[in-house]
């Protein structure tokens, strides 16, 4: 994170600080018969594919695994379409890659009440026991589909750019009532320096 308001790794601080996150965003998904060629491909480049509901880490990113077979893959900002077009050219044959950067909003939600904040308008149960930090999830918050991932001091939500305003006018409204402090931004390599339980 940069900026002087980034709060240290698990920052108990009070409040929350909502922050945008910059990153390329492709999706990989397994063709029929594909996955396991898929996972050799993806530990080959040392990103290897978390299982279903999981976080991984890669150099400088993080791997979200929420759907069967699929995962979304978040690098840093590079060229348009370069990491696409990488993993496209690593998968060819067993695994298709799509470009996702401009469909996706990533926001970085931290400080003590988020898990409250969330729970407002999320259908999954957002406790610490039932979705520790490492967790992901494709769900519903606020009438959008939302992407979460709990790392060690907060959550990344990833959310379709068209209803993103929304999305983050209502996190905004539901944070108010907790303390809403406007992060500065956060970078994904920063996020994939967490620790995960």
């Amino acid at each position: 994170m940069s900026g002087p308001e980034a709060p240290a790794a698990g920052d108990p601080g009070g409040g929350v600080r909502i922050a945008d996150c910059a990153a390329d965003i492709v999706e990989i998904a397994a063709l029929r018969e594909g996955a396991r060629t898929l996972q050799e491909v993806a530990s080959r480049r040392a990103a290897p594919l978390p299982p279903r509901s999981r976080v991984g880490l890669l150099a400088g990113g993080l791997i979200l695994g929420v759907r069967p077979e699929r995962w979304l893959i978040l690098s840093p900002p590079a060229a348009p379409g370069a990491a696409a077009q990488s993993w496209a050219g690593a998968c060819a044959g067993c695994g298709a890659a799509v470009e996702l950067s401009c469909a996706l909003t990533a926001l970085y939600v931290s400080g003590a009440e988020v898990r409250e904040v969330l729970k407002r308008g999320c259908r999954l149960d957002l406790e610490a026991p039932c979705f520790p930090a490492g967790s992901a999830a494709a769900t519903i918050i606020a009438q959008v589909p939302v992407v979460l991932a709990a790392l060690a001091s907060g959550v990344l939500l990833l959310t379709p750019s068209s209803t993103a305003r929304h999305f983050r006018e209502w996190l905004a409204a539901a944070s108010t009532p907790f303390g809403l402090t406007r992060g500065t931004s956060v970078t994904v390599e920063f996020l994939s320096g967490e620790r995960m339980a």
